[in-house]
C-alpha cells in the first residue's frame, strides 16, 4: 500500500538481513516519521490531494513483463501461506500478463465494495493518505520498480500495492476496516495536534497497529482449519518473508484478541529492514473491526502513560 511519509516501510519483497560487512542488522525506527531517502516519483503529476491520472501510455512491454514476472513468482508461492479469503480475491484483479488499468479495477471494486483506486506519485504525507481512505479511496502509486529491484525494492511500487492490498478490498469487512482506520488516524491525527489537551504521538501508535495488521498481518485461517496465514500486503508480495512468517520456527505468533493485546501491539516497534521477529495473528477480520471500533483516546493516554513511566 502507499504508505504516508510517517509509515516508512522496508522492502517490498525479500530484506536484507545482513549489511556488506555481514552484520545482521537490526535496526529500530530511530525517530518516528524519519526517512533519510527523498521520495521516489514524479510529484509534479500530483493535484493538491496528492493524486494523480494512471499515466497508462507510459507503461512500457518491458514493465508489463515486469510486472507478469513478479505476478507469477509471488501468485505460485501463496498456497499455504496466503488466507483463504486473500486467494479468493485474487482473480478480482484481472488479467496477470500486463499491469491493469485502474479504470478496469475500478469498474469490479466499486461495485462489489465501493472503493476506488486512485494514482499517486508514491508516498504522500500521513493527512492525505488518511483522507482518501476514509474516502474509500486507494491510494496506488503508479509507477513499477526497475527488473534490478525484482527482488527487493525499498519503497512500494505498482505490483506491491496491486498484489498486496488490492483484493482484500473485494472483502466488505477488511474494506470497511481500511475506512475505519482512515477515519480513525484522522481523528488521532487531530487529538495529537489539539490546542488544548494534545495527545502526543497518537499517529505513531496508530501507526503501529497499521504495521502490524494491514503490512504484517496473519491471522487464523477458518478456511484452513484454524493454520496460522498471511493476510498482510507486506507480506502477500515478498517472496520470502511470506513463508518466513508462516513457517519459522524462530518467530513469535503474538494473539490479538483484547484490549490488552491491543496495547501490546501499539506499543511494539517494528523493523523496516529485516524479516520480523515478531507477527500479531487475529481470529478474523470481523474480530480485527470490532477489536479497533471503540474510542482509542484512552488507548492512547494509557500508552503515553507507560512510555512516561518507562522514561
Amino acid at each position: 500500500m502507499n504508505k504516508p511519509l510517517s509509515v516508512i516501510a522496508g522492502a517490498q519483497g525479500d530484506k536484507p538481513m545482513g549489511n556488506a560487512d555481514g552484520e545482521r542488522l537490526d535496526r529500530r525506527i530511530p525517530v518516528y516519521g524519519e526517512s533519510q531517502r527523498p521520495p521516489r516519483g514524479d510529484y509534479s503529476r500530483a493535484g493538491s490531494d496528492y493524486t494523480c491520472a494512471q499515466n497508462y501510455s507510459a507503461y512500457t512491454a518491458e514493465h508489463h513483463d515486469l510486472y507478469r514476472r513478479l505476478y507469477a513468482r509471488q501468485s505460485a508461492l501463496l498456497p499455504g501461506l496466503a488466507c483463504s479469503d486473500f486467494m479468493a480475491a485474487l482473480p478480482h484483479l484481472g488479467a496477470s500478463d500486463a499491469i491493469p488499468r485502474f479504470e478496469d479495477i475500478n469498474e469490479r471494486l466499486f461495485k462489489a465494495t465501493g472503493w476506488q483506486l486512485v494514482g499517486v506519485p508514491g508516498l504522500i504525507p500521513e493527512v492525505p493518505f488518511f483522507t482518501l481512505l476514509a474516502a474509500r479511496k486507494f491510494p496506488v502509486t503508479d509507477w513499477i520498480r526497475t527488473p534490478a529491484e525484482f527482488d527487493y525494492i525499498v519503497e512500494p511500487d505498482i505490483f506491491h500495492d496491486l498484489f498486496g492490498h488490492v483484493p482484500l478490498l473485494f472483502d466488505a469487512r477488511y474494506a470497511n476496516h481500511i475506512q475505519a482506520y482512515g477515519q480513525g488516524a484522522l481523528k488521532a491525527h487531530a487529538l495529537e495536534h489539539d490546542s488544548v489537551e494534545p495527545i502526543p504521538h497518537a499517529v505513531e501508535m496508530l501507526s503501529r497497529l497499521y504495521w502490524y495488521t494491514i503490512e504484517f498481518g496473519l491471522m487464523r485461517d477458518a478456511g484452513a482449519g484454524g493454520q496460522v496465514r498471511a493476510y498482510g500486503a507486506g507480506l502477500l508480495s515478498s517472496p520470502g518473508e511470506l513463508a518466513h512468517c508462516v513457517q519459522s520456527g524462530d518467530v513469535r505468533h503474538i494473539p490479538l484478541h483484547s484490549r490488552d493485546d491491543l496495547l501490546r501491539c501499539m506499543a511494539s516497534s517494528y523493523k523496516i529492514d529485516s524479516y520480523q521477529q515478531q507477527y500479531f495473528v487475529i481470529d478474523s477480520f470481523d474480530r480485527l473491526q470490532s477489536l479497533t471500533q471503540p474510542d482509542f483516546r484512552p488507548i492512547y493516554q494509557a500508552l503515553n502513560q507507560r512510555r512516561d513511566q518507562a522514561a
